[in-house]
């Protein structure tokens, strides 16, 4: 009997994405209003820089936000082109992106200004946005076995972990077992080194009827540095799916 490839992303993306303007609208007013801090990632994860909503100009469409107090990190701030903003707001994490920040006044004060984020992601303190990783130019994942180096196919990833197919089955699916030194290739977007631990199998058969593994991997002891990295290139692969699908690439 065939068994039916399974979705191999185990989360749906748009459960974790807010479009309604007036929800993001409430979301970042309740953020302002509980003065919640506002975390600024630049450089890649290199630098990140807290600061606060000063004002939400909704006829203008814009944010204003407070600037560092180093210069040299304002302007590296006016240099980035792909800058993530996060916060807080009753437990739950509230991130968004903007290509592009501009020098602006609050109240006669030196602020930035971005434009009101037409999507927002929210998640639950234990979740862990998802996504499918791409078909071409695939991420993989090098395992050092005591026999060999075994390179699998990662197929979706988030902050907690990836899953692989590990078609040769050649890594074991006992649930609590770790894989030391491994190495995740990001391609252009660097490379992550970690523990990882078996968290759950699946045995499937593809169209032809030849087998393949699904194997779910939570990171072990991902330092915050590379948890970042891991969400930038989330985000990444986010926006350029939903670029392809409205069509502007």
């Amino acid at each position: 009997m065939q068994v039916n490839q399974p979705e191999l992303g185990t989360e749906n993306q748009s459960l974790y994405q807010v479009h309604s303007r007036r929800e993001i609208l409430s979301i970042l007013h309740g953020i302002q209003d509980q003065h919640q801090l506002l975390s600024m990632v630049i450089n890649g994860g290199a630098e990140i820089i807290v600061t606060s909503i000063l004002e939400i100009d909704e006829s203008n469409n814009k944010i204003y936000i407070d600037r560092a107090s180093s210069d040299l990190l304002n302007q590296r701030v006016i240099e980035s082109d792909d800058i993530e903003l996060s916060s807080s707001l009753d437990r739950i994490r509230i991130s968004f992106f903007t290509a592009e920040i501009t020098e602006s006044e609050q109240d006669q004060r030196p602020a930035f200004s971005i434009a009101i984020p037409p999507v927002l992601i929210r998640l639950q303190r234990r979740e862990f946005f998802r996504v499918n990783t791409p078909a071409i130019n695939p991420v993989t994942c090098k395992f050092i076995l005591p026999t060999e180096l075994h390179l699998a196919q990662v197929v979706d990833i988030s902050g907690g972990g990836i899953a692989i197919l590990d078609e040769k089955h050649l890594l074991t699916t006992e649930v609590g077992s770790e894989y030391h030194q491994c190495h995740i290739n990001l391609g252009e977007h660097g490379t992550i080194d970690t523990t990882l631990q078996i968290r759950n199998s699946q045995d499937f058969a593809l169209g032809t009827g030849k087998a393949n593994r699904r194997l779910g991997c939570q990171f072990i002891g991902l330092p915050p540095s590379m948890l970042t990295q891991v969400q930038r290139y989330i985000m990444y692969l986010e926006r350029d799916r939903n670029a392809r699908m409205t069509g502007l690439i």
